[in-house]
């Protein structure tokens, strides 16, 4: 498939979202419902009640999707405006993936605080907050303090997102190749905020070895550069080098820039290795050039183009929507991990033929070439939704009563 740029312009001119109505205003009758005098009562019942914001108004589905523009995509600090076409881009995949309306809001606003209190402002309008492509270390921040003010889940999809997935990922490839968690050495090639979230939820799984490098090097206990972030990483290690690191190591994930990794460090991992290099467009080593030094990897990247994308659509439009569906306060770690999980676990379901026919393969079947489900398996939204839901109602963090995971699938499938 190859696209031009007037393709790429042409689909994006006039913008890519646009308001629906979902009620009838075609008669004197409706506009007197939908506006003044028959719109004051569903304020009234609000204003004496604001859960029912949840039944009246259009709340209980809608998301925020916010960005400073400080870390988009592959494109660095480009500004609120520049954003906007990624935004819109989310709202699009949150809409068309598990029927959650976005509203995308940019921000001409740097400091944290500012915008901490920006989306506290405007957190009555919506169930929740997908905050976007905001550069480390300011989006943790940002993401802790604002949960702390507000009653609605908040997620930096650009840290939890990929983490959810490649823990997935992890947890079927280390499997396939019969190695426990806890006993692996694990590399991770960035430390921006990604890197850091990833390798905290390896941690919550077991993962006892992990070596995290930034562009100085090994994260260890001779550094003395460290920010309070990657203080949280400290390790006791004479490695220095990323070089050094990935020696004998059994998983290396790249969340840093295009060509780092070299075939020789590749050749000095591990039997078996577990390789998810997600640098964009271009990988931190292809994954041709991984086949040529090693017949035993499970390779990963960010593309399509490969076998094992790691897409984040594969998480955050079914954990709003999970989380949308129970009215829960905020996403806890038993909610991220609980995706993760049933990821892993459909992963291994057999592939349906709309699947295999989106893909042009039918030979998919759960295996090294396929560890994660693909973006377009339509039962991604039953399986995630429910264990996002599930562990929202076990956390405590839903004040939904009788809630029935079963009665929920089945809703679930009903919306494929």
């Amino acid at each position: 498939m190859e696209l031009t740029n007037k393709d790429i312009l042409d689909y994006h001119k006039g913008g890519k979202i646009a308001t629906k109505v979902t009620k009838d205003c075609i008669s004197q009758r409706d506009l007197s419902i939908a506006y003044t005098p028959g719109v004051a009562l569903p304020c009234k019942e609000i204003e004496k009640d604001p859960s029912l914001a949840y039944k009246y108004t259009a709340k209980a589905n809608t998301v925020a999707v916010i960005s400073d523009g400080t870390a988009v995509l592959g494109l660095g600090d480009i500004g609120a405006l520049a954003s906007k076409p990624v935004m819109e881009g989310k709202v699009v995949l949150f809409k068309k993936f598990a029927n959650v309306d976005g509203v995308d809001i940019e921000l001409d606003e740097k400091d944290p605080q500012k915008i901490i209190d920006i989306c506290r402002a405007l957190s009555p309008s919506f169930g929740g907050i997908n905050l976007e492509d905001i550069k480390a270390p300011k989006c943790f921040e940002i993401e802790t303090e604002l949960q702390k003010l507000v009653d609605i889940p908040v997620m930096h999809d650009d840290q939890h997102g990929t983490a959810i997935i490649t823990t997935a990922a992890l947890i079927n490839a280390s499997e396939l190749v019969n190695k426990k968690i806890e006993d692996m050495k694990i590399v991770v090639s960035g430390a921006g905020a990604a890197a850091m979230t990833c390798a905290k939820m390896y941690k919550k799984l077991g993962a006892k070895n992990i070596l995290l490098c930034d562009s100085k090097g090994v994260i260890n206990h001779k550094r003395d550069d460290l920010n309070i972030y990657k203080k949280e990483f400290i390790v006791e290690t004479e490695d220095e080098t990323l070089e050094d690191a990935m020696q004998n190591a059994d998983m290396v994930l790249g969340l840093s820039v295009a060509g780092i990794i070299s075939k020789e460090m590749v050749k000095s991992m591990a039997k078996d290795p577990i390789i998810l290099v997600l640098s964009n467009p271009t990988p931190e080593i292809l994954p041709q050039e991984i086949v040529e030094v090693r017949d035993d990897a499970i390779i990963g990247t960010g593309r399509s183009d490969y076998p094992n994308q790691v897409n984040n659509v594969l998480g955050f439009p079914f954990i709003f929507r999970g989380a949308l569906d129970v009215q829960a306060k905020k996403i806890t770690e038993n909610m991220k991990m609980a995706a993760a999980i049933a990821l892993a676990d459909l992963a291994k379901e057999p592939i349906s033929q709309d699947v295999k026919d989106a893909y042009g393969d039918d030979s998919l079947v759960y295996g090294k070439e396929h560890i994660i489900p693909k973006p377009f398996n339509k039962d991604v939204l039953v399986w995630v939704a429910s264990a996002v839901a599930q562990a929202a109602i076990e956390d405590g963090v839903s004040d939904i009563k009788d809630f029935d995971i079963q009665e929920y699938k089945k809703y679930l499938k009903k919306c494929i």
